[in-house]
C-alpha cells in the first residue's frame, strides 16, 4: 500500500509541476510584431497606395469606419478603395498593447493625410488613428477594424 501511495504522490506532483510552470511572457515580442506590421503596412501603402495596403492587411470581417460610413468586410473594403489610390497618408504608432493570449492587439496614434482637392489644391487631414488587430492562424497580423 505504501509503494502505491509514493508512485501516486510522484505522478501528482509530476502533473502539478508541468501545470504550473511559468509561462513564458511573449508580450514584448507581440508588440514588435504590431509595430512591425503598421511599418510593412505604411510601406505598402507608400508603394503602391491605400487600395493594396488596406485590403491586404484587412482581415476578412474587418470594419473601417469612416466619418459616418461603416465599411464591412475584405469586399466592402476592396470596393470602398478602388479608386482610392492616394499615397499621401503616413501615420506613427503612439502606443500598442496586445491580449495575454497573444491574439488580439490595439495602437493608436497620430496620422496625416496629404491630398488634393477636386481642383488641384493641397490639402492636409491630421487626426487620431485606432486600430484593432488580430492574429491569423499563420500567425500574421491583420486589422479587425481602423
Amino acid at each position: 500500500m505504501e509503494k502505491h501511495f509514493y508512485i501516486f504522490l510522484g505522478h501528482f506532483l509530476t502533473l502539478y509541476s508541468c501545470n504550473n510552470m511559468e509561462k513564458k511572457d511573449n508580450t514584448k515580442e507581440w508588440k514588435q510584431e504590431i509595430i512591425d506590421t503598421e511599418v510593412r503596412f505604411q510601406k505598402m501603402l507608400e508603394d503602391k497606395g491605400m487600395h493594396d495596403a488596406f485590403v491586404t492587411f484587412a482581415d476578412d470581417n474587418a470594419v473601417l469606419i469612416r466619418g459616418t460610413d461603416i465599411i464591412k468586410g475584405k469586399e466592402a473594403i476592396d470596393n470602398f478603395y478602388k479608386n482610392k489610390n492616394s499615397k499621401g497618408l503616413s501615420w506613427k504608432v503612439d502606443f500598442v498593447e496586445v491580449s495575454k493570449s497573444g491574439d488580439l492587439a490595439y495602437t493608436y496614434g497620430k496620422y496625416i493625410f496629404n491630398y488634393k482637392d477636386s481642383i488641384g489644391n493641397p490639402l492636409k487631414d491630421t487626426g487620431v488613428f485606432n486600430s484593432i488587430w488580430k492574429r491569423q492562424t499563420d500567425g500574421t497580423w491583420k486589422y479587425v477594424k481602423d
